[in-house]
């Protein structure tokens, strides 16, 4: 696998207009939060449900690429999957969902006018979230994200 830093600066290059950036921020967070509120229908064992199991998961992979903001992208991750299971609603997860699929269109469409940086490489649906954390928290520098 490559570098987190290859993959932050890559997908930062599908990201560089200001419209972009926050239709990401709001697309990636109601997306996250869509699928932990669907996931919450899937129960594992007492009150733990596939939400958290990919949490879980998601921050092993996360905090095993870089402790520092593997770890702030796994709490963001644990506060969506607080507010989904408090919203208790499938239906609003899913159009919630939805909804961040169009801010991710539009950002794309409208402020970048390029293809979504998934098109070519899947893993950025997995960087995403970490670069959006990067973004609000400056965590890892030098990775090609400075405006």
């Amino acid at each position: 696998m490559r570098g987190l830093d290859a993959l932050l600066s890559e997908y930062g290059s599908h990201h560089r207009t200001r419209g972009n950036r926050v239709c990401h921020a709001f697309g990636i967070t109601l997306i996250v939060f869509g699928i932990l509120s669907v996931l919450q229908l899937v129960r594992i064992a007492g009150p733990w449900t596939a939400a958290e199991a990919l949490v879980v998961a998601a921050g092993v992979f996360y905090v095993s690429r870089d402790p520092a903001l593997g770890l702030a992208t796994t709490a963001a991750a644990a506060l969506l999957d607080v507010a989904a299971r408090a919203i208790g609603s499938a239906s609003v997860g899913a159009a919630a969902f939805a909804l961040g699929w169009v801010f991710q269109g539009i950002g794309h469409a409208v402020y970048e006018r390029s293809s979504p940086a998934f098109f070519r490489n899947l893993m950025h649906l997995l960087v995403g979230p970490a670069f959006l954390v990067n973004e609000a928290t400056r965590i890892r520098k030098g990775s090609g994200l400075e405006s």
